[in-house]
């Protein structure tokens, strides 16, 4: 499910430069592991700019915080999701902004001045209102267990999922580097299956199984989104640019 190099695609081309940003700016890091599952087959097309292999692709990205800070905020233990769908034979790319919805979920445990901290956060990481007008934050318990090769995924009491990962032809878990749609959280995943997956949220009713699921771990702070954003601008005022060389 291509969802933050979206928003970030979006952003650069709706807020001013980064040079024009204010130059005091919370800064923040988080480590942790992400769990990911959609309704395309394996692996989700949507991160190389292909359709979805249903008419829509309705997915979720959960990030388990290991150790985060966000300015003096501890963050460590905590959680945020966000689950969206986009629209009929679109891909995620050209459909961003009009997806049916777009929902963030925020760990429950959170305190207000935690809760604060991860919305700010999963602002820039995670679709968030960029990719829907149709967007809200809810407060839920966010759980993982896990069980052999199985990581069973919580959220409150409108979503679950069982995943696990695949075996490569070479042995190993099967591996994704740099997909087109790569973010930083993204730069690489470890491929799998879920055994299922239900959602009961935002008028949906989703009930699957054997469809995408993905694991990561990561590392990514405030710079490196910055800079991140930085470049996804400069691609985008040089695609016209290409595309009008093209028409020539």
């Amino acid at each position: 499910m291509k969802t933050v190099f979206l928003a970030f695609l979006a952003a650069t081309m709706t807020i001013p430069p980064v040079l024009s940003a204010p130059k005091e700016l919370t800064k923040w890091k988080i480590t942790g592991q992400l769990e990911e599952a959609c309704s395309c087959n394996a692996a989700c097309p949507c991160w190389f700019d292909s359709k979805p292999t249903r008419m829509t692709c309705g997915g979720n990205q959960v990030l388990f915080i290991q150790k985060g800070n966000y300015g003096n905020v501890k963050l460590d233990g905590l959680a945020i999701a966000n689950y969206a769908e986009s629209p009929e034979d679109q891909t995620m790319m050209d459909s961003f902004g009009k997806w049916k919805f777009s929902t963030n979920y925020i760990d429950e445990k959170a305190n207000p001045e935690q809760r604060k901290a991860l919305e700010a956060i999963a602002a820039v990481v995670l679709p968030s209102n960029n990719g829907s007008a149709n967007f809200r934050t809810v407060y839920v318990p966010i759980t993982r267990k896990i069980e052999g090769k199985d990581h069973i995924i919580t959220i409150g009491s409108v979503a679950t999922f069982t995943g696990h990962l695949v075996e490569g032809g070479l042995g190993g878990s099967s591996k994704i580097t740099n997909p087109p749609g790569a973010d930083p959280i993204h730069h690489q995943y470890a491929q799998g299956k879920t055994t299922t997956m239900t959602y009961t949220d935002s008028d949906q009713n989703w009930d699957w199984k054997d469809t995408n699921y993905m694991l990561g771990t990561f590392t990514v702070d405030s710079d490196q989104y910055k800079k991140y954003a930085a470049g996804l601008a400069q691609k985008m005022a040089a695609k016209p640019k290409a595309e009008g060389t093209e028409k020539k």
